[in-house]
């Protein structure tokens, strides 16, 4: 691969340029009538100590940390020594959360506390079933945050677009 100053300058500046080495390549045959494999344009780019450009990664939307679904009031001044308590949702409502990331094995996932206090986190595997599991072991939602809960749900991710 023997080119000249003129063609190693302009390969450095199709490479500042953030050309791709296949782009490069084909540069090469139409401008100059260089055919080179793949691997002697990249062999090539290291002789001119030159680094290709990695793509800019694509943005992702941010995703809502949590949905409360029912307004919960103002909690009372804590009296002094008391421990603080963690605020249950008001009108036996559930508060829902989407993870940012999704755990192992699921398609996306999440956390929900349900009106009774207690938390739990939610899954959707890669087969689409739905999972639940308690924080506190072998504890069952009423059959009504259950329901609610799953239209929460539904209603959540399909404005994310799931």
């Amino acid at each position: 691969m023997n080119l000249d100053e003129a063609q190693r300058k302009k390969v450095a500046t199709w490479i500042a340029e953030g050309q791709k080495l296949s782009e490069i390549q084909n540069r090469l045959a139409s401008e100059f009538s260089l055919r080179l494999t793949y691997m002697d344009v990249r062999l090539l780019v290291d002789d001119l100590k030159l680094t290709p450009k990695d793509p800019e990664p694509p943005k992702t939307p941010t995703l809502p940390a949590a949905t409360p679904l029912a307004a919960a009031p103002a909690p009372a001044p804590a009296k002094p020594g008391a421990k603080p308590a963690e605020p249950a949702p008001a009108g036996g409502g559930i508060t829902l959360g989407v993870d940012q990331i999704a755990r192992p094995g699921a398609m996306v996932s999440g956390k929900v506390t349900f009106s009774d206090g207690n938390k739990a986190d939610w899954y959707f595997d890669q087969s689409g079933r739905l999972g639940l599991v308690p924080q506190q072991p072998g504890y069952r939602p009423a059959p009504a945050d259950l329901q609610q809960f799953q239209s929460a749900l539904e209603s959540e991710l399909s404005r994310m677009g799931f």
